[in-house]
């Protein structure tokens, strides 16, 4: 969102999030003179093996992520993206005279830059899935920093349950709970949990009368800022260069969203699900195949853009490793975000190469809600990416689970990774019903 859309002043504390715009420019345009004014080139800077701090620039507000630079060998290099406690392991680095590049592991982005020094790396991260045009300014910093600097608030207290609303009063409303964690020296993790999934794993910090918070997962950059007035927080969520909205939280342990299992539905009318889709070498696989007969299926509607669907994709593939040999199966539905689905193929094959996916994932097409619908006509609607399905031995569906809370939402994942072993291992229990054959007369 380019516009502030509930037209408000907001609190002094998102000035010290605004980047110097100029510098990034500047920068390059020296260095773009050095070389055509024939100035003899120097040995290209190497970048210091480390602790490193990254900005960027979110249409000036500062989103800021720590990683680690491993320098392995003459030629290889290995990066540690940090996020609370999500470690991001990149290998994919290239450093060529003084051009580094660092794309990410899953999804289809990467950082390119120039090397001014070995302390400074200035450029621009590119998410090709948002289109050729779209990119993001970073400045990164070698040397161990905080993540927000300013003066920790040891007296201020965020941790615990929050009742959150992301734009109030407008089209886009939409509620959350905050859930945080607070250690000595205020720092703070945590995440926000809505109706179709999580903001996965958020890092920051309490500093003077303001929480800031921030996430780089190689998909989404996210910037949480807020003002804190006793128990409730006044805030901004920046997402990319694309999206800004305003939200309001206040304490609430209490506070419940709607129940998972109770958003996506099958229509009137239908009791099985059935579908017929190309698998990622080209054959085609049904949920009505002779494999899946008397097994208990999961469905996962999803796709290889979507933070959330990594999440669940490794809860799934955990699942599928431990109960395969008792009559467990699983499908991968994947609606992707390239229209080319030469280009959608190659990205499902990287994404299930990269986490180690044991079961099948079909293409069913563009990553439309709607088109999905289409696609999957039995069920009322796609709310989310992602979504699970759970059908029993006899082909009947008993839950459909809309969205999915992941790992960095601590409590909750694991209440809900245990209550999912239970729960399979009930369908798993349960036998087949053989069709009943009349007798000859």
């Amino acid at each position: 969102m380019d516009s502030d859309p509930a037209n408000k002043e907001w609190p002094d504390i998102f000035a010290p999030l605004m980047l110097n715009r100029w510098s990034l420019p500047a920068s390059f345009a020296l260095l773009l003179g050095l070389a055509g004014c024939g100035v003899q080139k120097k040995e290209a800077p190497v970048p210091r093996p480390g602790a490193w701090r990254m900005e960027m620039d979110l249409n000036g507000h500062s989103l800021p992520f720590q990683f680690d630079l491993q320098h392995n060998d003459s030629s290889t290099w290995t990066a540690h993206i940090h996020n609370a406690s999500e470690d991001i392991v990149v290998h994919d680095i290239a450093l060529k005279a003084d051009t580094f590049v660092m794309r990410m592991p899953l999804f289809d982005s990467e950082f390119r830059g120039i090397v001014l020094n070995d302390s400074v790396i200035e450029g621009y991260w590119h998410n090709h899935l948002k289109g050729p045009d779209y990119r993001i300014a970073f400045t990164a910093k070698a040397g161990k920093a905080d993540r927000f600097a300013g003066a920790p608030n040891y007296k201020a207290d965020v941790k615990g349950a929050w009742e959150v609303h992301f734009s109030k009063g407008t089209s886009d409303f939409y509620n959350a709970i905050g859930l945080f964690e607070q250690q000595e020296g205020g720092r703070v993790t945590g995440t926000f949990v809505t109706e179709t999934g999580d903001y996965r794993f958020l890092e920051g910090a309490v500093l003077n009368d303001s929480l800031k918070l921030s996430c780089f997962d190689g998909s989404h950059a996210f910037l949480f800022a807020a003002a804190l007035h006793g128990d409730s927080l006044v805030g901004r969520y920046w997402s990319g260069t694309h999206w800004e909205e305003p939200w309001v939280a206040y304490r609430n342990a209490d506070y419940r969203l709607r129940n998972p299992d109770s958003l996506t539905f099958l229509k009137e009318g239908y009791e099985m699900v059935d579908f017929r889709f190309p698998d990622l070498d080209g054959r085609t696989i049904s949920s009505s195949d002779a494999r899946y007969k008397g097994k208990v299926l999961m469905v996962q509607i999803m796709g290889s853009w979507c933070p959330n669907c990594v999440d669940e994709t490794r809860l799934l593939n955990e699942m599928y490793e431990a109960y395969a040999d008792k009559g467990l199966d699983v499908i991968a539905v994947a609606f992707e975000k390239y229209p080319e689905p030469e280009k959608a193929i190659a990205g499902l094959k990287r994404f299930k190469k990269t986490l180690g996916v044991d079961y099948p994932i079909v293409y069913g097409g563009l990553a439309s809600k709607e088109k999905a619908a289409e696609k999957l006509p039995f069920l009322d609607h796609v709310m989310s990416y992602p979504t699970c399905i759970f059908v029993d031995r006899n082909g009947v569906v008993r839950r459909i689970r809309t969205g999915f809370y992941g790992p960095g939402t601590g409590a909750h994942y694991e209440n809900y990774r245990r209550n999912l072993h239970l729960f399979v291992e009930q369908l798993l229990a349960e036998p087949e019903v053989k069709p009943k054959t009349k007798k000859a007369a």
